[in-house]
């Protein structure tokens, strides 16, 4: 077969370059058709489960999505090689107040509010977009090729997560865990909705600390308070002071008068009250704080609402109704200064929460809501944190941030003001005023048998839902095959910023109605930041599609990219640079493999035959790749995904690329066939054991080269994980191969260091330092003349060392290379020695500029860094070359 021919069979099997978009389609669409990724219940095999984190069908997915779903296959992939039954189950989550705000949104574009359409025609909006945007999820899964098994997706309001979330909420009802209750909670303005502790974030606000002189009833004198919501004052119920303050022990029982209400209100004691913080004496507005309304209950106070769900001051707002809450605060400084009951504004900064999903400024408002009574829950989890059973963190310093969180958890308030969602499952009875909770719709009252009833409008909080997912998902209630097989499941990926909306709240639930953690281990990872290290987000607008990534460089690029990015825990830059150079590595491979085929001919995995003599690098690549696999496997096991990537990277760039194909073209360029098929046996083993490791991180490109070598089976993703083969460990051949591998690098660096071209020959002379080494450089000495292109190779250990020559050290022996036959020296003298006029120099300048009191003063810090970095680079190359002219002079 000519050499053309042979070019032209290796372009049908591998084109000269990569098709990422090509290969994505047609291998996603195969393994679909295969069914690869439907989960099989064998009783033979083990059961590995992950299910997906649902996204939100709030929109398209983001980097964080690809980065977390991105391991989650790498896990999935690798487990199923090693043989277990894997279930990487699909699914989305409806996200109630961030997908209803989005719907309104689009429908006020087209100038219509929810309220115009009615309950049930906006929920068929939203059903519309759901469909639209879950579409989209799919089509972003499949581009990251994510092993997902379609027959089992799940959705967190299809039929079956639906009946979960009822039967959860009737037992937790029926043990009095969930009750119904005034409290103060957490609003939301903006939504008009609840929300729980969790989806509050806390910014550090500049505001005002207000401080205000209420006058005593009768007459004797005032009492100062402080606070920085001036607009709650209206609905101020009580003042308190410490019982044990003696500057206020004789006010005590006494009123004073509320200005601009003119309501009289009493002085309480209550040891809540710090006597150290500004007057020692605080206002009490029971229905907009959270402390004052657990004072308030103590103290059988009223509860005076002073705004609506909007935010805007109510009726019972005296003279200010109407007024937004902010408006209303600047009116009443205004006139309470004017008065002069405020005598003094002092700048105050202070933690404001605001809304996780609106960014509205969260006010504490009294309101009848739905609670969990997390308590009893949380000592369950308690303990079972502290057991043999417990759930492992990676890294295990989140499970300290978890536990922390547990045990000082707070009741959970779980209605939320919406119409997307899980609608509460209570029924109220319209003549006899009785609650119904039940697992199916009531039509008529068990107690009255009225058939007024009205359901509950709210709808439950969109992390109710997925607290169950990991056994919602599989079909409980019911004991189905699934729940019995695949359950609990084994790995969860999230990233630490929900660890307490949602991994404590799985194994809550988990526990209580399963008896079994949802899960066996919780990966968290960091997340990704723009090459700054800023977060990303819309304002700053430095996001980053990972569509527009892979369009770019292909799927496999970007998730090795966010797979080696970083260990477990900690976030990570995102760098365009990092995805190009990981497609060049990506070229590498496929290179190599493309070298391979092209030495094939008519090779089948027939002829697969490691039992000839094997030459020192055969067995120095064989060797390796025993290290690199037991490596690998230990570190994939170990989710140190980025350590396992180096380690492939290191292997297939270095040992397999630079140094394994450069010698085996000796065999397979030369004469003798038994060497010849011994190293095409070699190639290939290697190369397949190596995808196959690499597959879990590249599965496209891996299963696109793996189908064009000789091999066995369908695809690489059903095939078998690389296990160590104690038989290719060879110690000795890799020790004379390292000394080859080092000799040759030495011999390039000096041939660098002096300017003369691999293509001139030279004088190479070694000395090993004993008889062992001597022998396994002459067994080396046709890679030795191969690489290193020597007129004349010496190796003796009674080598006379000459005068004037380059030497390097290597382990076990001296290296000299003659500078007559090497380079003209007085040429080369002449060379560095202008060299060095020009790095004393630049050293010099940017001295005079780092000494400059003006410079210095101006130039920002990154400037001035970069400027000494400089300095440090010019320096060492100034002393590199002042050693390599001492070495030149003899001197």
């Amino acid at each position: 077969m000519s050499n053309q021919q042979a070019t032209n069979d290796i372009d049908q099997l591998l084109p000269k370059n990569y098709d990422p978009k090509a290969a994505e389609s047609k291998w996603y669409r195969y393994w679909m058709e295969k069914q690869f990724f439907k989960a099989e219940r064998d009783p033979e095999k083990q059961p590995f489960t992950i299910v997906i984190p649902p996204p939100n069908v709030t929109g398209k997915l983001h980097l964080g999505h690809a980065l977390d779903t991105t391991l989650q296959d790498i896990i999935t992939r690798t487990k199923r090689m090693q043989g277990y039954s894997t279930l990487f189950l699909p699914g989305m989550d409806h996200a109630g107040i961030a997908t209803q705000a989005r719907v309104e949104a689009t429908l006020r574009e087209e100038g219509i509010s929810r309220h115009d359409l009615g309950r049930e025609k906006f929920l068929e909006k939203v059903w519309e977009w759901k469909h639209i945007y879950a579409e989209h999820i799919r089509e972003q899964w499949e581009k990251l090729g994510l092993a997902l098994d379609y027959s089992r997706e799940r959705f967190t309001m299809d039929e079956g997560l639906s009946r979960a979330v009822r039967e959860v909420f009737v037992r937790l009802y029926e043990k009095g865990l969930i009750y119904r209750g005034n409290r103060i909670i957490n609003w939301d303005p903006a939504a008009r909705t609840a929300l729980s502790d969790i989806e509050v974030i806390y910014k550090e606000v500049k505001g005002a600390l207000h401080h205000m002189r209420y006058p005593l009833a009768d007459g004797s004198g005032y009492i100062e308070v402080a606070t920085t919501r001036p607009e709650t004052m209206l609905g101020d119920t009580a003042v308190a002071v410490h019982p044990e303050d003696e500057r206020y022990k004789h006010l005590v029982g006494k009123t004073v008068i509320l200005p601009l209400v003119g309501r009289e209100i009493p002085i309480v004691a209550d040891d809540y009250v710090d006597p150290e913080f500004g007057s020692g004496a605080v206002k009490i507005t029971p229905a907009h704080d959270p402390n004052d309304f657990e004072l308030g209950q103590r103290h059988n106070l009223p509860q005076i609402v002073v705004m609506d769900e909007s935010g805007t001051m109510n009726e019972n707002a005296a003279g200010y109704q109407g007024l937004d809450r902010f408006e209303c605060r600047k009116q009443i400084i205004k006139d309470l200064t004017e008065q002069g009951v405020m005598f003094k504004i002092e700048e105050h900064i202070h933690q404001v929460g605001h809304s996780e999903r609106s960014d509205a400024v969260v006010e504490p408002y009294l309101s009848t809501q739905w609670f969990v009574k997390m308590q009893p829950l949380a000592d369950a989890a308690i303990a079972n944190a502290y057991s043999e059973e417990s759930v492992k963190f990676v890294p295990d310093r989140f499970k300290t941030n978890y536990l922390r969180w547990i045990e000082n958890i707070r009741d959970w308030c779980i209605s939320r003001q919406l119409w997307w969602g899980h609608r509460i499952p209570a029924w109220y009875c319209q003549d006899c005023g009785e609650t119904i909770v039940s697992r199916e719709d009531v039509g008529e009252c068990p107690h009255c048998h009225s058939h007024q009833l009205q359901q509950d409008a709210d709808v439950l909080d969109t992390w109710f839902s997925s607290a169950l997912w990991p056994f919602s998902t599989l079909g409980w209630p019911d004991e189905t095959e699934d729940m019995k097989y695949f359950y609990p499941t084994n790995v969860l990926v999230t990233g630490y910023d929900i660890i307490f909306f949602w991994v404590a709240r799985m194994i809550f639930s988990g526990l209580e109605f399963t008896g079994k953690n949802p899960f066996e281990t919780v990966l968290i990872h960091g997340i990704i930041r723009d090459s700054e290290g800023r977060k990303m987000s819309k304002s700053l607008g430095n996001g980053v599609d990972p569509m527009e990534v892979i369009e770019k460089y292909g799927a496999d690029a970007l998730r090795f990219t966010l797979a080696t990015g970083n260990s477990p825990g900690n976030d990570q830059r995102f760098y365009w640079e990092k995805v190009e150079a990981n497609r060049n590595f990506a070229n590498k491979i496929w290179n190599a493999s493309r070298f391979a085929l092209m030495n094939m001919a008519d090779f089948r995995y027939e002829d697969i035959d490691l039992s000839g003599e094997l030459s020192t690098p055969d067995k120095w690549i064989l060797s390796r790749l025993q290290a690199t696999i037991k490596d690998a496997t230990r570190l994939m096991d170990q989710f140190e995904f980025g350590e396992a990537g180096r380690v492939l990277y290191n292997f297939i760039w270095d040992d397999l690329c630079d140094w394994y194909i450069e010698m085996a073209k000796l065999p397979l360029y030369g004469t003798d066939a038994a060497a010849k098929k011994t190293t095409q046996s070699v190639l290939v083993t290697v190369l397949d054991q190596t995808l196959r490791l690499l597959h879990p991180f590249m599965p496209y490109m891996t299963e696109e080269i793996w189908q064009a070598l000789p091999h066995e089976g369908e695809s690489i993703t059903v095939a078998k994980w690389p296990t160590v083969k104690e038989e290719w460990l060879f110690p000795e051949a890799e020790a004379e191969m390292n000394l080859l591998v080092e000799v040759i690098r030495n011999v390039r660096n000096i041939r660098a260091e002096v300017n003369v071209p691999m293509s001139k020959k030279i004088e190479l002379l070694i000395k090993p330092g004993d008889q062992a080494t001597s022998e396994r450089l002459k067994r080396g000495e046709e890679y030795l003349i191969r690489f290193c292109n020597p007129e004349r190779l010496e190796i003796s250990e009674q080598l006379q060392t000459p005068d004037k020559a380059m030497s390097a050290v290597v382990a076990g022996a001296e290296l000299f290379l003659p500078l007559a036959g090497l380079i003209d020296l007085e040429q080369e003298i002449k060379r560095l020695e202008k060299e060095l006029s020009t790095l004393h120099g630049e050293v010099e300048r940017i001295e005079k500029k780092l000494n400059n009191p003006g410079f210095m003063a101006k130039a920002p810090e990154k400037v001035v860094a970069e400027e000494r970095a400089k300095m440090e680079g010019y320096m060492e190359k100034r002393d590199k070359v002042l050693a390599r002219l001492t070495e030149l002079k003899g001197e």
